[in-house]
């Protein structure tokens, strides 16, 4: 296996991608023991792209010039020791490090890859793969939610919060979702969510209780951060799981302290939720301090996923398709929260 050469989008300085964003034609090094090279035929739009490229993802910051995008779907067309049976499958996976996808060919940690069946396209599973393995993760392992809750999901219209609305109904709870104005109110509320708030007309909480009667929700799914999370803390019903799952609102959030007090008085749960599939789980708290599942792990939710998409009880939510060229104005409009459900860069 040799090295080959690829075009992609490089970050040539932190800072606004419309303007630090180049296309160039980049080397792609041979894969590892464990890793695969694939030949990319699509990926989504993300925000943690665009906070790595503008230097405010201070958990993974990476010094211009490289290659951003965290995922990348595509055909296996080189593989490293370990993951020879990969070899010409179609995978939805992570680059290595979570950048290099948004080129032609990326090289993937494999124990993050999962097959895609021949009766999906790209763009749908490209549209799988982090709002849906992430929110089955976040409510089935890390919540465990129980048909008959009460689900409050933010950002309800977005790529997570779209595929959550879904996977709560399917597990049998009542959902509650947030939205920022009646376009997205309404695309919520398409999805299946029971009670749709528009937190644009002033907060959420006091609607959200009235919505429980009082009570306060059961699960929370939290991708926000800051002010909303402090907001949430006054829905949350006893013995109530506040799902931690990102900061949208401000990624420099990341690492900063939360008060504790709420919960202690409240009687609910803080749950943090991160997300990665690893071949090695006291190997990777070993030497990261990180609690990983396992690709096994992520396997069998896989399977579950296809399952339920496959029947029809939960659908990819791809609102739409660009070429490579557009890029850089798509994460742009997605930082002005123009977007809805998933934006899929094909190639």
């Amino acid at each position: 296996m040799e090295q080959i050469s690829a075009r992609a989008w490089v970050a040539t300085a932190l800072g606004d991608p419309t303007a630090v964003l180049e296309q160039q034609t980049v080397p792609v090094r041979a894969p590892g023991p464990g890793e695969v090279r694939v030949k990319v035929a699509a990926f989504c739009v993300n925000l943690n792209d665009a906070d790595v490229v503008r230097g405010r993802y201070v958990m993974m910051p990476l010094p211009p010039p490289f290659v951003p995008g965290m995922e990348s779907v595509g055909v296996v067309e080189s593989a490293g020791a370990g993951a020879e049976h990969l070899l010409g499958r179609r995978v939805l996976g992570i680059p290595v490090f979570a950048h290099g996808g948004f080129a032609e060919y990326a090289v993937v940690d494999a124990a993050t890859t999962q097959l895609v069946p021949d009766w999906m396209s790209d763009a749908e599973a490209a549209a799988l793969h982090y709002p849906f393995h992430l929110g089955w993760f976040a409510l089935t392992e890390r919540a465990r939610l129980q048909p008959g809750e009460t689900l409050l999901v933010h950002a309800a219209a977005g790529g997570v919060g779209s595929a959550v609305v879904q996977l709560g109904k399917a597990l049998g709870a009542r959902v509650i979702a947030t939205a920022g104005g009646p376009e997205k109110v309404e695309f919520a509320r398409s999805l299946g969510a029971d009670v749709v708030i528009d937190y644009r007309n002033g907060g959420f909480a006091d609607a959200v209780n009235d919505a429980t009667f009082g009570h306060g929700v059961d699960v929370a799914l939290d991708t926000i951060g800051g002010e909303v999370t402090t907001e949430t803390f006054r829905c949350m019903g006893m013995n109530g799981r506040h799902l931690i799952v990102g900061y949208s609102s401000d990624i420099t959030l990341d690492g900063q302290p939360i008060a504790m007090s709420p919960a202690l008085y409240g009687n609910f749960s803080l749950v943090g939720v991160c997300l990665v599939y690893t071949n090695d789980p006291l190997g990777t708290r070993a030497t990261l301090g990180f609690n990983w599942p396992s690709r096994a792990d992520g396997q069998i939710a896989h399977r579950k996923l296809l399952e339920l998409i496959a029947a029809g009880t939960v659908r990819t939510v791809v609102t739409e398709e660009i070429g490579f060229d557009d890029l850089p104005a798509a994460m742009e409009r997605q930082e002005r929260r123009e977007t809805m459900g998933r934006v899929v860069v094909r190639l």
